[in-house]
């Protein structure tokens, strides 16, 4: 099967490059079948499949973080969009590729947008918050506390324009995806659930969780057709056991340290936290599986199956690859900051005329090395984790999704095209936006 990274179409909306769709595998059900006449009853379900490749997702990634770090990072919404028309690319559910339309200009229009904006808000906040500490209490700690507190409502309302920039962005079988506009009143609700979260303990953290995601659901379309969440929030306790397993082995661990010895208890200890890393990540598999299969849109349905144990593993194996990958460049960077520490002294001199050598070298050539060494690291930390966690966790998810009763996508109609001013720019400017 061949690569789908080649960028060999242009594309008339964004005047960039696409590419060209590879071919779908033999056992990915397509509609209409190949060979098959304009009106052949279409298959009870569409299963999705992933084509692309790991060594072309490496290669991409290495090439426009590259390029991200000889800008300066201005090439990081050009390197963004790139990826993610590789990834929608490989995305076929029934065999047809998702596309990612999205244009890097905007983005780069919209994080200048919003870091002028932050920079005001934040600016003239924290002159005020600041004078007010001062003159009530003498110190600047409230002042701090205050500021920090004003940032959560922004981080609420660049993750919810993010989603729908990035849905107004990606089309299916020629379909726009698409979010009606509700930012404020995500934060509104995502704080009030978070107090009530926070009140309770984290036992109501399965409610929150799900009346969140049927705030945006429901603000979903494709094309014309409007998502539904259905199901209700009590469901998703069924992902929460074990969290509460690991609060009982650690209270275990506990009464033991105290009875039996500490050894013994502190191993029980850590076995619960282990287990509440595992709690952690099967909530969240397990409650995007919940909520999928609950989802609707016009009498299409969902069907999703993947495996906490799956993502755990790809995730836990994939950062240890990569880790002793890096390795090696890790122990250079730390031998140059030596270099650099001790190139000046009379230190070096005891390394014969290596030293002498070191030493003679100017040291903002020192200097210069180890920053290039620094973000030759950062780059390769990316790229690999691309590779070797993205990928195989994108894939993981897409493969276990499966479309049912697809004779509705005849009755979805086309919708217009969702204009952004700041596009995603303030989860850029936040440092909300992943790699892709």
């Amino acid at each position: 099967m061949p690569e789908t990274s080649a960028w060999e179409k242009a594309s008339p909306e964004t005047g960039g490059l696409q590419p060209v769709p590879a071919p779908v595998a033999a056992e990915t059900e397509t509609w209409p079948p190949a060979g098959s006449h304009a009106g052949a009853p279409p298959p009870e379900r569409l299963a999705t499949a992933f084509t692309g490749k790991r060594r072309a997702v490496f290669w991409l990634a290495l090439k426009t973080g590259g390029l991200t770090v000889l800008t300066l990072g201005l090439y990081r919404f050009w390197m963004k969009t790139r990826l993610r028309r590789w990834y929608w690319s490989a995305t076929r559910p029934g065999g047809t590729p998702l596309e990612y339309v999205g244009d890097p200009y905007e983005k780069l229009l919209g994080f200048l947008i919003a870091v002028v904006i932050l920079a005001f808000y934040i600016g003239v906040v924290n002159l005020v918050l600041m004078f007010v500490s001062f003159s009530l209490f003498q110190q600047n700690y409230l002042a701090y506390g205050l500021s920090l507190l004003g940032v959560v409502p922004l981080w609420f309302y660049a993750r919810y324009r993010a989603r729908r920039y990035v849905l107004g962005r990606t089309r299916w079988r020629g379909v726009r995806f698409g979010m009606d506009p509700g930012a404020w009143g995500y934060v509104w609700r995502a704080l009030l659930h978070w107090t009530i979260t926070l009140v309770s303990l984290g036992l109501l953290w399965p409610r929150m969780t799900f009346w969140l995601e049927k705030y945006r659901t429901d603000r979903t379309w494709f094309g014309d057709a409007r998502l539904t969440q259905g199901g209700r929030w009590t469901m998703l306790y069924r992902a929460t056991w074990p969290i509460f397993a690991a609060l009982v082995l650690a209270g275990a661990g506990l009464a033991l340290s105290e009875l039996a010895g500490r050894s013994e208890g502190y191993t029980v200890i850590a076995l619960a936290w282990l287990l509440a890393g595992y709690g952690y990540v099967f909530y969240r598999v397990e409650t995007t599986r919940i909520l999928a299969n609950h989802k609707s849109a016009a009498g299409l349905t969902l069907t999703a199956r993947p495996s906490a144990l799956r993502i755990l593993m790809i995730t836990v194996l994939g950062y240890l690859a990569t880790a002793l990958v890096l390795a090696l460049p890790l122990g250079l960077l730390g031998f140059g900051v030596a270099l650099v520490q001790f190139a000046q002294t009379d230190l070096m001199q005891e390394f014969g005329e290596l030293g002498a050598l070191v030493s003679a070298l100017p040291q903002p050539l020192l200097l210069a090395l180890g920053v290039a060494l620094y973000f030759a690291i950062f780059l390769l930390w990316a790229t690999f984790t691309h590779a070797w966690v993205t990928l195989p966790t994108w894939r993981h998810y897409a493969t276990t999704l499966t479309i049912h009763n697809p004779a509705a996508l005849s009755k979805v109609s086309q919708r217009a095209r969702d204009e952004f001013q700041e596009a995603e720019g303030f989860a850029e400017a936040l440092d909300l936006g992943a790699s892709i």
